[in-house]
């Protein structure tokens, strides 16, 4: 349902209020085409600038829902539009979900009419709605869907509006499933999704309720996804319960704490990338793999160099061996069994790996099999 968000108790640290309105059939009367520059307008002006996010006139894909994030995101873009010469253009994604998603759709349309701007709606098919009812598979599904739009539409970036809120919930509910620090990392800047395709995240210095508060001062209509209060969902119990019992009894800034957090690990993690990858890349010189002699062997090891190595760097390592060999990304058991051979006894083996495969010590090698 349509809804503007009114975050009058805000600063006293209550939950906003929220009024409902019925649905517009034409925005235009409800939302002018000016501009009302906010601090927030400086903020990401100066966040797209000095992480070097977009270039000038670029093309940009604009992942819009209709909630309050990604209202914030669009408004925000097409009002710096005129300083950077962006082409913009709107994509939705309807998973079929709820009741009022059809209607959800159309208000999104109509706001990419009144603002002028393409409008792209991929709906889920009914034969792929068994398949995609879990958050996982749902968010998998979109992003394949924004990736082929962007590419058959010649846009470069693909761009959403997840926020520090959302890093700080991503942070918590990987550190409870078992996450490293590339888990804990918790949504990057900028990353790959496909060939020639980036997706982008402008907003991840910006709370929730301050893109609540943005969309309030400028009556953006907001269309309220009932199923973020469905407390089935892992990420909506952190979201409504864990982080404000974290915010009233630890810290009253416990988001913007927790995304600080996963952005200081990102740059670790890069880095720590970077130097496993050339660590591996020493340990593979001198022993060539001739596959016409070895048919059996996928590659191998020199434990020489990896035992020179701290553990941290040793276990990069092997989660990228493992991630190369393995159909599904390793788990910390399967990488603590690859590491314990840097040190083992010669001869000694792990059990095979789900792809099949099989490590053995062979001197100074590790040697994985096929």
């Amino acid at each position: 349902m349509l809804q503007n968000s009114k975050y009058d108790n805000f600063f006293d640290g209550t939950s906003p209020q929220i009024n409902l309105v019925e649905p517009i059939q034409n925005p235009k009367s409800q939302i002018q085409n000016r501009v009302t520059w906010t601090p927030l307008h400086a903020k990401i002006h100066r966040t797209i600038r000095s992480r070097h996010l977009f270039e000038r006139k670029e093309h940009l894909l604009v992942a819009v829902s209709g909630g309050q994030d990604s209202l914030c995101l669009i408004k925000l873009l097409l009002d710096l539009q005129p300083k950077w010469e962006w082409k913009l253009g709107i994509a939705h994604c309807d998973h079929r979900w709820r009741t009022d998603s059809q209607a959800n759709a159309q208000h999104i349309e109509n706001l990419a009419k009144n603002w002028g701007i393409s409008f792209y709606l991929q709906t889920v098919e009914t034969r792929d709605l068994a398949s995609l009812q879990s958050e996982a598979a749902a968010r998998e599904w979109r992003y394949q869907v924004l990736s082929a739009i962007a590419q058959e539409h010649n846009y470069k970036y693909v761009v959403t509006g997840h926020t520090a809120s959302d890093r700080a919930e991503t942070l918590l509910y990987n550190l409870i499933r078992g996450a490293g620090a590339d888990g804990l990392q918790a949504l990057t800047w900028k990353r790959s999704l496909v060939d020639g395709i980036i997706l982008v995240r402008p907003l991840l210095e910006i709370t929730r309720t301050e893109t609540g508060l943005f969309c309030q001062d400028l009556q953006l209509p907001i269309w309220e996804d009932f199923t973020n209060q469905d407390l089935k969902y892992a990420r909506n119990r952190i979201r409504q319960e864990v982080i404000p019992y974290l915010s009233e009894n630890f810290n009253p800034k416990v988001e913007l704490a927790l995304a600080q957090t996963a952005e200081l690990l990102q740059a670790e993690v890069e880095y720590l990338e970077k130097a496993a990858q050339a660590l591996r890349e020493e340990a593979m010189v001198g022993r060539t793999i001739i596959p016409s002699e070895t048919p059996d062997q996928l590659l191998r090891l020199n434990r020489r160099v990896l035992q020179k190595a701290p553990i941290a760097l040793q276990r990069r390592v092997m989660r990228q061996v493992l991630q190369q060999i393995l159909p599904v990304a390793p788990t910390f058991e399967q990488i603590e069994k690859l590491t314990a051979l840097i040190t083992a006894p010669n001869k000694s083996q792990t059990d095979p790996f789900p792809s099949g495969a099989t490590a053995i010590v062979e001197s100074d090698w590790i040697t994985i099999k096929s």
